[in-house]
């Protein structure tokens, strides 16, 4: 398996993966699969700030994807990131998600990033949360019912890792840019 930028060839894939996340999951509160122009959107707008949007491959065939957007437009939010990774179900507990988060992870470092976020749809989603709580991210806290899918209220929960001395230094760049989502 290789981690690799993701490019315009991947968006069929990102979108059968996403797709199936939006259909069948909690990960996401979407509730319409976008197309695959629509994810080659999305994903242009991440890569295009300089931020890392990639997959994991193997034999050609892209096994799931992760990115690290802004966590809020705000300028005060400029030394944070949020990140979103999906594997493609018949991937699942094959180490795809752990590749992908570590390598955004290294990424998010070298661009200065002091706290990576992340926002996980359902407080019973073991598999994201037990993927970050294991790459050294803390439970900040639990939004009850804030969605409702699939007939249910969904809880989010709000992980964190400091990165690069985290907020114990002043900052010692200019962040990232903030552009939107």
């Amino acid at each position: 398996m290789i981690v690799r930028p993701a490019t315009s060839a991947d968006a069929e894939a990102l979108a059968a993966i996403y797709g199936d996340a939006v259909l069948n999951g909690f990960g996401t509160f979407e509730e319409e699969a976008p197309s695959a122009d629509e994810m080659d959107r999305r994903r242009r707008v991440i890569a295009d700030q300089g931020l890392p949007y990639l997959v994991a491959e193997d034999a050609g065939r892209v096994l799931g994807f992760a990115y690290a957007g802004p966590f809020r437009p705000r300028a005060a939010y400029r030394y944070t990131l949020e990140d979103s990774v999906y594997v493609a179900p018949d991937a699942a507990g094959q180490g795809v998600g752990r590749a992908v988060l570590t390598a955004i992870i290294a990424a998010c470092e070298a661009l200065g990033v002091r706290q990576l976020m992340a926002v996980i749809g359902d407080s019973g989603n073991a598999a994201s949360i037990g993927l970050h709580r294991s790459l050294g991210f803390e439970q900040t806290g639990v939004g009850r019912s804030v969605g409702f899918k699939h007939g249910r209220w969904v809880d989010i929960v709000h992980m964190q890792k400091p990165l690069n001395g985290g907020d114990g230094l002043e900052p010692d760049g200019p962040g990232v840019k903030l552009t939107g989502h």
